[in-house]
C-alpha cells in the first residue's frame, strides 16, 4: 500500500468527497454548455442590476448535477444558501417558518420540490411572486390572516419529475434548465477531474472506460471511478490501468453498456416473464422487488434513452435491442421489426 493512502487526507476522503469534487463555479463545471450559457445571462444580468436573480427550477433526471448548480448560484450571487427537501415540507407552517427566517438575497434550494404538499406549494405561490406570505393565527371562525413580508430572495428548485409540478408553480420560475444526459466526452473530463481531485494515477484508457459506463451521469462516474480506487488500493499498487478498471467493473455488475444489476434484472423480467410485453410498470417493479418511483426515476430515463424499453399505453415493451443486449434472439412474431 503506498504511503499517500496512510496519510489522514486519505482516510478522511470519502467523508469530503462530495465537497471536494463538486465545481465551485459555473466555469469548472464540465457539460451542459447551453444551461451554463443560459444561467450565466440570469445571474450577471441580476448582478448588474444589483437584485436577486429570478427564480431557478432545475429539471433532470437524478445525478445530472441540480444540486452542484444550486450550489454554484448561490457562490456566484456571493448569498448564503439554504438547504431543504420537498418531503420535509408537508404543511404550509413548515414552509412559513423556513420562508420568514430568510436573510434578503439569499437563495433558498429545495430539492425534490415537486414533493412539497399542496398546501404549503400554494403558499409558495404568493412568496415567489409577492415576496410575502399570509400566516394563518388561530383556528375556527376566530382565525385571522396576518400578511408577512419576506425580503427578495431566489428560489432554486430541483425535480426529476417536472411534469408532477402544477403549472402554477412552473410558471412562477422565472429559468427553466432541463439538464440532459452527458456524452462520454464529458463524462471522461469530468472522470479525469475527479481522479486529479482524489489523487488517482490513472491512464487514458481507463477514464475512457469508466466514462462509457456511466449511463451519461457524472454521479454514477464518479462513483464507478471510486470502486475502481478501491479495486485498484487493494490489488496493486501501481496507476489504475485499464485492466484493473475492467475487473473492478465487473466485480460490481457493471457491464459494457453501462447496465447494472437492476437494469439487467428489469430487461430479463420484460423478456422471460412477460414474453416482451406490454407490462404495466407496477407490475415490472413488484417481479424484480423494487419500487415502481424507483424503475421509472431510476432506470427508465437511460433504458428509454438507450433503446432498451418501450413506453406504451398498454405498458413496458422491449425492443430488438433489449434482445441484442441480453444475448437472446427475438421472436420473429413479435413486431420488433416491422
Amino acid at each position: 500500500m503506498s504511503e499517500r493512502l496512510l496519510t489522514g487526507e486519505a482516510i478522511n476522503e470519502d467523508e469530503n468527497l462530495d465537497a471536494a469534487l463538486r465545481p465551485a463555479n459555473l466555469t469548472e463545471f464540465i457539460g451542459q454548455q447551453r444551461v451554463k450559457d443560459q444561467l450565466q445571462l440570469v445571474l450577471h444580468a441580476a448582478a448588474g442590476r444589483g437584485v436577486s436573480a429570478d427564480h431557478v427550477l432545475l429539471a433532470g433526471p437524478p445525478g445530472l448535477g441540480k444540486t452542484t448548480l444550486a450550489m454554484i448560484i448561490a457562490a456566484e450571487m456571493d448569498a448564503p444558501l439554504r438547504v431543504t427537501s420537498g418531503p420535509t415540507i408537508q404543511h404550509a407552517g413548515d414552509l412559513a417558518s423556513i420562508l420568514s427566517s430568510l436573510l434578503p438575497g439569499e437563495v433558498l434550494f429545495i430539492d425534490e420540490i415537486h414533493r412539497v404538499s399542496r398546501a404549503a406549494q400554494e403558499l409558495l405561490y404568493l412568496a415567489m411572486e409577492d415576496f410575502r406570505v399570509d400566516v394563518m393565527v388561530g383556528k375556527g371562525p376566530g382565525a385571522t390572516s396576518i400578511p408577512l413580508e419576506l425580503p427578495p430572495f431566489t428560489l432554486v428548485g430541483a425535480t426529476t419529475r417536472a411534469g408532477l409540478l402544477p403549472a402554477p408553480l412552473r410558471d412562477r420560475f422565472g429559468f427553466t434548465a432541463q439538464l440532459d444526459f452527458y456524452d462520454d466526452a464529458d463524462l471522461q473530463l469530468i472522470v479525469n477531474r475527479s481522479a486529479q481531485k482524489l489523487g488517482i494515477e490513472m491512464e487514458i484508457a481507463s477514464g475512457a472506460e469508466l466514462a462509457s459506463r456511466s449511463r451519461g451521469t457524472p454521479r454514477i462516474a464518479n462513483r464507478l471511478l471510486r470502486r475502481a480506487r478501491d479495486y485498484n488500493q487493494v490489488h496493486s499498487t501501481g496507476e489504475l490501468d485499464l485492466e484493473t478498471t475492467n475487473r473492478a467493473l465487473e466485480l460490481y455488475e457493471v457491464d459494457d453498456f453501462g447496465l447494472d444489476r437492476l437494469d439487467r434484472a428489469v430487461l430479463l423480467a420484460l423478456v422471460d416473464k412477460f414474453s416482451g410485453g406490454p407490462v404495466g410498470l407496477a407490475t415490472l417493479a413488484i417481479s424484480v422487488g423494487e419500487e415502481p418511483e424507483t424503475i421509472e426515476t431510476v432506470c427508465e430515463p437511460f433504458l428509454v434513452r438507450q433503446g432498451l424499453i418501450s413506453r406504451t399505453t398498454r405498458g413496458r415493451v422491449a425492443t430488438a435491442a433489449t434482445y441484442s443486449v441480453l444475448g437472446r434472439q427475438a421472436p420473429l412474431n413479435s413486431g420488433l421489426f416491422e
